[in-house]
C-alpha cells in the first residue's frame, strides 16, 4: 500500500506534527470526503501493510529535519514540491521562495535527486502571470534546481466551482486579467522542455487528455509505479481508479482533509 500524504492539503507543511504522532500510534483514520460518516483506519506500520509514503509539499522543511527519523524508523519515501514563484495575491501565504529551493537542494543530498521531484503546477495565464512571466519563471526554477531534482512535472489549471469564484473576485478587485491559454500554450510547453532538457530534467505532464508529445513533453504519474520499482524493488503497477480519468498516478491511499490546508492558494482545487 502506497499511502500519499496529501493531494488534499500540505501535511508536511501544516500537520507534519500529527503526522509524527500518528507514526507513533501505527495507524491514522481517514474520513470518505464524500461521506464523513465513512470513516477508514489506514495503518502506518512499515513493512507490514505500508510500502511507503509520498509527500506532497510546497515547503519541505519539516520532511528535511525529519528524514533521518523516518528512515531510521524503516520508512520508505520521496517528495514531491511545487514550486511555482508566484505573485503573492494568487499564492498569499506561501513561504519565501529562496527558502523552499534552499530546502529542496539539502533534502536532495540527504535523499538523492531521484527522490525528489519538482512540480510546477498549475499553469495559470493572468495579466500577472501571462506567456513572458512563465517561460522567465520556469527558466529561473529549472536553473536553480539543476542537479538537485531529475524530474519536474507540469500541470494546467483546471477549472473547480470554488477555485473559479476566488479567481474571479480576486482578478475584479486588483484589476487582474484572465487569460486563455489558447494558441500561446504549444510555444511556452516547447521552451519548458527546453530549459528542462538543459537543467538535466526529465520533463512531463499531468493528467492531461492533450498529448504534448510534439513538445518534448510526455505524460507522467506523480505517484509512478514504473520509478517506485525501480527505486525499491517493488512490483506496483494498478492505475488508481479513484483519480481523473488521465491521471497515471498508480494506486493510493491519501491520509488528508480537504480544505483544511492552511496555503490558501487562490487558484486551489482543493481549498472549498
Amino acid at each position: 500500500m502506497i499511502v500519499s500524504v496529501s493531494r488534499r492539503c500540505d501535511i508536511p507543511r501544516f500537520q507534519f506534527p500529527w503526522f509524527m504522532e500518528r507514526l507513533d500510534a501505527g495507524f491514522c483514520e481517514v474520513a470518505n470526503p464524500f461521506n464523513r460518516h465513512q470513516i477508514r483506519r489506514v495503518s502506518l506500520a512499515p513493512n507490514e501493510d505500508l510500502d511507503l509514503f509520498v509527500f506532497w509539499t510546497r515547503d519541505p522543511r519539516n520532511i528535511l529535519a525529519n528524514a533521518d527519523e523516518l528512515t531510521r524508523r524503516g520508512y520508505r519515501f520521496y517528495v514531491m514540491i511545487t514550486v511555482t514563484g508566484y505573485p503573492i495575491l494568487l499564492e498569499p501565504s506561501m513561504t519565501r521562495t529562496t527558502k523552499v529551493l534552499a530546502a529542496i537542494k539539502e533534502l536532495s543530498k540527504k535523499i538523492g535527486p531521484e527522490r525528489v521531484i519538482w512540480r510546477y503546477d498549475p499553469i495559470l495565464l493572468t495579466s500577472i502571470t501571462n506567456e513572458d512571466f512563465h517561460r522567465s519563471n520556469f527558466a529561473i526554477l529549472a536553473q536553480e534546481l539543476a542537479g538537485f531534482v531529475q524530474r519536474v512535472i507540469i500541470g494546467i489549471y483546471d477549472e473547480y466551482k470554488g477555485a473559479k469564484k476566488r479567481l474571479e473576485a480576486m482578478a475584479e478587485y486588483h484589476n487582474v486579467q484572465m487569460l486563455e491559454t489558447g494558441s500561446i500554450l504549444p510555444d511556452m510547453l516547447t521552451g519548458f522542455a527546453q530549459c528542462a532538457g538543459a537543467a538535466g530534467m526529465e520533463i512531463q505532464s499531468c493528467a492531461r487528455i492533450e498529448d504534448f508529445s510534439p513538445y518534448g513533453i510526455k505524460p507522467g504519474a506523480c505517484i509512478d509505479a514504473g520509478l517506485l520499482n525501480q527505486l525499491w524493488g517493488l512490483e506496483l503497477g494498478s492505475k488508481d481508479k479513484n483519480q481523473r480519468p488521465h491521471c497515471l498516478c498508480c494506486k493510493s491511499v491519501d491520509i488528508g482533509s480537504y480544505s483544511i490546508c492552511g496555503a490558501h492558494c487562490v487558484y486551489c482545487y482543493a481549498w472549498h
